[in-house]
């Protein structure tokens, strides 16, 4: 078998079947397997999984047992040569893994490969491609600063090249199954946030090499898990005192400065920080992108000024503050992604309706909430 992904999901329902659904697509000519591992969630989205996709392997968790350990489980049963570890909030090309296990495989002593994520508005999401967060670079992006000498992303590599990147997203990293375990794996000291980090810096350390492949997109609603509440705070700046403990020798000052400056951003954060609600708003325009006259339909009940468009007419025509609802049965996720990116910034949202599903799903915000619409 070439190619293992593992899903890690938590209470995402129907973020995880649109995921599975795209990634059945892009599976299609590839020996391969899909293994989902759900940490207890309250949703119904495991009884989702059994119903609806019982050929996938299940591994349904007790209690949350957060991202390292759950994905280590993935990878344990794994049979693939290579692994992807895949968020669930996130939709693959039709051809993403195809290209993916192409680029890895002809590189010498590949580590971790990711790929260009944008969220679902069509922005590109920066840390698909970061610098090692050394002390010096944390320090400037804790601050908010983008120092042009110590940048936190890799800036070296526009956002559709490809090359050599010290760190990766958990939300798609692709890596060979004996390397994986090479270094150990995530390391479940981490429980949520700072694993990513930490496994490329690892395979850094190993003598591997890490890529970023932006030939291909993946749509990463990202809201969906990073929630930045008061937990959000604790974890991610609790992770990166982790991650400084493992990888840096410092002396007592050293250690103080880094908890102090932690410290500082958890607390600052945590009180300027003001959650973001998901905008649930109703545009003036609604174009449905399919020639499903039963679909159409349950969407024109569904909003008002409901119009047909054709992917010529997206490509040819000038749009602006409105709704569109793709309908992946008929439109391929790579067209959709191309075309999400094009109309971006000009006050359009999309939805998407996944292939043999029976609702739309999309985001507004990568730092809210998604939607989810049944029809």
């Amino acid at each position: 078998m070439k190619l293992s992904v593992v899903i890690l999901n938590y209470n995402v329902r129907y973020f995880l079947e649109q995921c599975i659904r795209s990634v059945q697509k892009a599976l299609k000519d590839i020996p391969s397997e899909i293994i989902v591992v759900d940490n207890n969630s309250s949703d119904g989205s495991c009884e989702m999984v059994c119903s609806v996709f019982p050929e996938i392997t299940l591994i349904a968790n007790k209690d949350n047992v957060g991202f390292s350990k759950a994905n280590n489980q993935g990878v344990a049963l794994a049979k693939g040569e290579y692994v992807c570890i895949l968020n669930p909030d996130t939709a693959v090309g039709e051809d993403t893994f195809l290209q993916v296990l192409e680029f890895i495989q002809k590189k010498d002593n590949p580590g971790a490969v990711g790929v260009k994520l944008i969220d679902g508005t069509g922005n590109y999401l920066p840390e698909s491609k970061r610098n090692v967060p050394t002390p010096r670079v944390s320090y400037y992006k804790m601050l908010g600063k983008n120092h042009p000498r110590f940048p936190y992303y890799a800036t070296h590599l526009q956002e559709d090249e490809s090359g050599e990147v010290s760190v990766l997203v958990g939300a798609f990293m692709l890596i060979k199954k004996s390397v994986y375990q090479a270094v150990g794996g995530f390391d479940e000291d981490y429980f949520m946030y700072g694993e990513d980090i930490d496994l490329s810096y690892k395979l850094l350390k190993g003598g591997y090499k890490n890529y970023y492949f932006g030939k291909t997109t993946v749509l990463h609603y990202k809201g969906e898990s990073t929630t930045k509440d008061k937990v959000y705070f604790e974890r991610f700046y609790g992770a990166m005192s982790i991650f400084y403990r493992k990888h840096f020798k410092a002396n007592n000052i050293f250690k103080w400065l880094i908890n102090i400056g932690v410290w500082g951003a958890k607390t600052f954060k945590t009180v300027s920080q003001k959650p973001e609600k998901s905008t649930s708003i109703t545009p003036p325009s609604v174009y449905v992108v399919s020639d499903d006259v039963s679909f159409v339909e349950k969407i024109k009940s569904t909003y008002n000024n409901v119009s047909v468009v054709t992917l010529t007419d997206m490509l040819n025509k000038n749009f602006q503050k409105s709704q569109f609802v793709f309908d992946a049965q008929k439109v391929s996720y790579r067209d959709i992604f191309k075309l999400i990116q094009k109309l971006n910034n000009q006050g359009n949202i999309f939805r998407i309706k996944p292939q043999n599903a029976l609702f739309i799903i999309g985001s507004d915000s990568s730092t809210a909430k998604g939607d989810v619409t049944l029809i």
